[in-house]
């Protein structure tokens, strides 16, 4: 039951992540246009430049702001990275061995003493 609980929320998960590609790529082509204006903006020496490159910036922020539903993507596929990891997972025991020495030369005396 665990492993049908999984499927449908990965199949869930990846049917929203496919329909907002278009949001996800506008929203990453806005980001590394937004990241090399505010490059610019800090390189450039003259007041109209920084002016002009500060409007380019706000538009290219509405841009951005404008493919909100791609958060919504991103956490679908956070979603579904979760699923992969669940399912794939394997439960491990880690077994701790103690360090002091009187404990491993009891273990120790103990396996001597099956043989």
């Amino acid at each position: 039951m665990k492993k049908f609980g999984l499927l449908l929320a990965g199949g869930i998960a990846a049917v929203i992540l496919l329909s907002t590609i278009g949001p996800l790529v506008g929203l990453a082509v806005s980001l590394v246009l937004l990241y090399y204006i505010f490059k610019q903006f800090v390189k450039a020496d003259s007041t109209w430049a920084k002016v002009g490159l500060a409007i380019i910036g706000f538009v290219v922020l509405m841009a951005s702001i404008h493919n909100t539903p791609a958060i919504i993507g991103v956490a679908a596929a956070y979603v579904l990275y979760l699923v992969y990891k669940k399912w794939n997972g394997t439960k491990s025991t880690v077994i701790k061995e103690e360090s002091d020495p009187f404990a491993n030369f009891e273990k120790q005396w103990n396996e001597m003493k099956h043989y």
